[in-house]
Formats: C-alpha cells, structure tokens, sequence
C-alpha cells in the first residue's frame, strides 16, 4: 500500500513539475517573439502607407488627364 502512494506521490509531483514548466516556457516565448512581431507590424504598416501613397499618387495622375475621344479605325475599303 505504500508503495501505492509513494507512485502516485510521484506522478503528482511530476504532472505539477511540467505543468509549471510548460507555464514557464510559454511566458519565456512570448517575451522572445514580443518585440519582433512589434517589428514587424510597423514594417507592414510602412509598407501598407506607400502602397497606398503609390495609389494615391496614380490615381491623381489619371484624373488629372484630359478625356480624349478614343479614335476608331477608319472603315474597310473591302465592302462587306
């Protein structure tokens, strides 16, 4: 019977032992990933902000173009 609970005494001890582990090493990771997804983001929101200069700038170009009438082949000499 003793040795009963020294095993069970045992298996308790090593599912609390890698339960605290496992909490350790996931606060440990994401302090490690923290700043480099911080990073990241601003590289991406950079990259958002001149693309949507590049947009904007186009598009001003564009409206800013008079319409020409579009010209039309002239018709076929061939008589169809």
């Amino acid at each position: 019977m003793s040795g009963l609970i020294f095993v069970l005494g045992a298996l308790l001890g090593i599912l609390a032992g890698g339960a605290l582990c496992v909490r350790y090493l996931r606060r440990e990771v994401a302090a490690d990933i923290g700043p480099r997804l911080r990073r990241l983001q601003l590289q991406l929101d950079n990259l958002e902000t001149a693309i949507n200069l590049a947009l904007v700038t186009r598009y001003a170009e564009l409206s800013g173009r008079p319409l020409r009438d579009p010209t039309f082949p002239p018709p076929d000499a061939g008589g169809r």
